[in-house]
């Protein structure tokens, strides 16, 4: 006579047996897909144990039943680190969809020209943890990148990220409970509009760091965002740069020319609604001779702020920075510069002009904090805008 236990774990293993199937099936479509050609994958909750891998294929489409009803989950995956990598490949489209709890980052593609992401998750279903994944959506070295209507959650990093890439639009997305929510990094011509960051510990980042392939990124625009409440806790694993981020940041602009955000809503972000920065701030060591680490002609207007009466973070390297050198106690300015001079560069070109309620501080970070000043006046100038990024592809 058969007990229950033993009727559930026969229940158990068909179940597992069946999700084996289902995985060897997809992975053979990802191996053989031809040029041209569409991965339909069903409706349903899939256990996957390894990477779904599309390697060197052109104008293929990887399209689930839509982004709550496909769900493909990585928990416990022993094989690759992503959920779906795509590397050295053209004109490729991803929807519908969610990827969870992956090993590493959720979605990379790689060296890939013309890449759509639209209506697709990325979660990690703890919450925050180091140990989570680092990116959700990862394009890298790629050109021509739409991500659109897309949701990113739990990256130890940043939830959306885009890096040593060209020609982006990110837009009508969410990303939230990460560190990064947005990022936009070493990558040139960038359209970041009409998105949600939310409970991050930084909203929307715009950086260039050193050691990296692509070494200048800049003609970032960012507008339109609603940028709130990003005041959760720094989990990132120890070493990380965007570690160095405080809890509390909404935009931060860390060594990259040619900024422009206007017409966001910034909001409810303890620490800094706006940080202008050089990678200085950081205190990490420059290694990289052809790295340029200071931000110039950024230009930020028309945007509204608003934060509540409270002190910044006190956690962190420089969250003890606000704590102990810049005392500013609940009456934290908006817009931070940090003030540290480029010898090269009289004019840096930091621009501020028509933010609603916005107030301001030059740290003088370069000169220990000495000489800190509130007053704007020096910033109130026009620059040119820069112009709207259009895809050829996509």
């Amino acid at each position: 006579m058969k007990t229950l236990a033993t009727i559930l774990l026969c229940g158990m293993s068909a179940w597992a047996y069946a999700q084996k199937d289902i995985q060897k099936k997809i992975q053979t479509q990802f191996i053989e897909a031809e040029n041209g050609s569409v991965i339909e994958l069903p409706e349903g909750r899939f256990q996957f144990d390894a990477s779904l891998w599309l390697d060197g294929k052109k104008n293929v489409t990887i399209k689930g039943a839509g982004m709550d009803k496909t769900i493909l989950n990585f928990k416990g995956q022993l094989s690759g680190a992503e959920g779906i990598k795509v590397t050295n490949a053209s004109d490729i489209t991803i929807l519908d969809l969610t990827v969870q709890d992956t090993k590493g980052d959720g979605v990379k593609t790689q060296l890939v020209e013309g890449i759509t992401f639209k209506n697709i998750k990325a979660e990690w279903t703890n919450g925050g943890e180091a140990d989570n994944g680092g990116y959700g959506l990862y394009p890298v070295q790629c050109t021509n990148v739409l991500i659109d209507n897309c949701v990113a959650v739990g990256a130890s990093d940043a939830g959306i990220y885009v890096g040593q890439s060209k020609y982006i639009i990110v837009k009508n997305s969410k990303a939230y409970q990460n560190v990064a929510g947005i990022e936009i990094e070493n990558s040139l011509y960038a359209d970041v509009f009409e998105n949600e960051a939310y409970n991050n510990t930084g909203g929307i980042l715009v950086f260039d760091l050193p050691d990296l392939i692509q070494k200048e990124g800049g003609y970032v625009r960012v507008f339109k965002n609603h940028i709130h409440d990003n005041n959760h806790i720094n989990f990132a694993p120890k070493g990380n740069t965007v570690g160095k981020v405080p809890q509390g940041t909404g935009l931060m602009v860390l060594a990259t020319r040619n900024v422009e955000a206007f017409e966001n809503k910034i909001v409810n972000n303890i620490s800094a609604g706006t940080a202008i920065v050089s990678y200085y701030i950081t205190e990490n060591p420059i290694n990289d001779k052809t790295y340029k680490p200071f931000p110039s002609n950024v230009y930020i207007h028309d945007n509204y702020y608003e934060r509540p009466n409270v002190k910044a973070t006190s956690k962190g390297r420089l969250g003890k920075m606000y704590k102990f050198k810049l005392r500013f106690g609940k009456d934290v300015p908006h817009i931070l510069y940090d003030g540290i001079e480029d010898p090269a560069m009289k004019d840096r070109k930091i621009c501020l002009k028509n933010n609603t309620n916005a107030t301001f501080a030059n740290i003088d970070a370069g000169n220990k904090f000495r000489n800190k000043s509130r007053d704007m006046k020096p910033h109130e100038c026009d620059q040119q805008p820069i112009s709207p990024v259009v895809l050829t592809r996509n």
